[in-house]
């Protein structure tokens, strides 16, 4: 083997492989018993963090960077003038086991260009998986992006290998998609989601009756959207991923702020500034439809379509909604002890259970961890109770005052970012 080559394929294919956000590992339980290589149990990938609080590390790359697509968004379209590579299956495979003998990484997550069809490009990434389970018993993490258009068939190969499958749905509207890569079709982008969560549950009902059914997915699906490319509203954004989560019960929905390395007129102009806060806010604003039970269109709507870049969403929620406070904390439900702003679930929770022993002063709330910063403007407490007559946007700047923030230099009116 041509280690040189293989360098050089690595510094091409890793770099390519950058601009894939959708790399977390959470949900898999595929434990090692002593006989294979490997363990994904509780393991997480690309610098992500398990639950314990570990930080762990993926290979991530692309199989090749060829690409029979002319996507205006992407650096590996076939019009753009960039070195090429291609992994062979077995170098990917050899690769993997060596850098995990090596304790530089915990799994995989392979993506590709598509070169000659789909389901070629398809075939060989399943191979690999299916190389590593089988022949060399490698029982790490397996993050497969699959690629919309291969077969039916192959995808359900692909979960019986992969701990997680994710499909791409590109960008967050059909117009969008259609603007920059008129070669895809958005029903196409969708039908992966709908077969790999066909296997799911077909998976999930065979278990019941037969323990020993092999796995399928079982970190189960994910997506992945480009923001700031095309000019779409956060509130479009939004209806995107709630569909995706309703229809097909994915496990996350990723968030990659578009970065302007190429020069057409229907993209940003290169050089364009693009704000992080954008990206971190629609993680928020995610975070609070699966974990704080709000509801789409209390964060987003046709009269607020776009995030307050300045602020989080639920202070954002919170001073549009100021008839609901302050909020007694001895009294409330935990519902609405969530919906107070710099209050976080564990923090709800610690409330509700210290409530019983005792009636909870500002000094008690402060020891519980709450970002009293901003929940002290939406609260009542034992000897505390928030009185200055401020409306929507003074209590606003009071709070901006008196806060700082690592995105502040990122604030900007531009819709896109990373």
């Amino acid at each position: 083997m041509n280690w040189d080559r293989i360098n050089e394929k690595l510094s091409i294919l890793a770099d390519a492989a950058k601009y894939d956000v959708s790399c977390s590992s959470s949900g898999s339980k595929r434990t090692n018993k002593g006989k294979n290589l490997g363990d994904s149990s509780g393991v997480g990938i690309c610098h992500s963090y398990t639950e314990d609080g570990r930080c762990v590390s993926l290979l991530k790359i692309l199989l090749t960077n060829y690409c029979i697509y002319d996507c205006l968004y992407c650096v590996s379209r076939k019009s753009n003038d960039i070195k090429r590579a291609a992994f062979k299956v077995e170098e990917v495979v050899d690769l993997t086991l060596n850098f995990y003998r090596r304790n530089y990484i915990e799994g995989l997550f392979l993506s590709s260009g598509i070169f000659k069809n789909p389901d070629y490009t398809m075939e060989r990434l399943v191979l690999v998986a299916k190389k590593l389970r089988l022949d060399y018993k490698f029982n790490g993490y397996i993050h497969l992006k699959t690629i919309p258009g291969a077969s039916d068939e192959l995808m359900y190969e692909a979960g019986l290998y992969a701990d997680r499958l994710s499909v791409n749905i590109e960008l967050p509207t059909k117009s969008g998609l259609k603007l920059l890569a008129p070669d895809k079709d958005h029903k196409t982008m969708l039908a992966p989601m709908n077969t790999i969560q066909q296997g799911i549950q077909i998976y999930k009902e065979e278990k019941k009756l037969i323990k020993s059914s092999p796995k399928f997915t079982p970190a189960g699906q994910s997506s992945q959207m480009i923001i700031g490319a095309t000019n779409e509203s956060d509130l479009d954004i939004v209806k995107t991923s709630t569909f995706l989560y309703k229809k097909y019960n994915l496990k996350r929905v990723y968030y990659s702020g578009y970065v302007p390395v190429l020069s057409d007129n229907k993209l940003p102009t290169l050089g364009t500034p693009v704000p992080m806060v954008r990206e971190n806010r629609l993680y928020q604003t995610d975070w609070l439809f699966r974990f704080y039970k709000f509801k789409p269109q209390e964060i987003v709507n046709e009269f607020y379509p776009n995030l307050d870049l300045e602020i989080d969403p639920k202070l954002s929620w919170a001073l549009r909604n100021m008839d609901y406070f302050p909020v007694d904390i001895n009294t409330a439900d935990y519902h609405m002890i969530l919906r107070i702003p710099g209050v976080g679930v564990r923090s709800a929770q610690k409330i509700i259970a210290a409530r019983k022993h005792a009636y909870l002063s500002y000094e008690q709330l402060k020891k519980i961890g709450i970002a009293l910063n901003r929940a002290k403007y939406f609260i009542i407490c034992k000897n505390y109770y928030f009185t200055k007559d401020f409306d929507h946007n003074r209590l606003k700047s009071e709070i901006l005052h008196f806060s700082t923030s690592k995105y502040k230099k990122n604030f900007s009116n531009q819709l896109s970012l990373f």
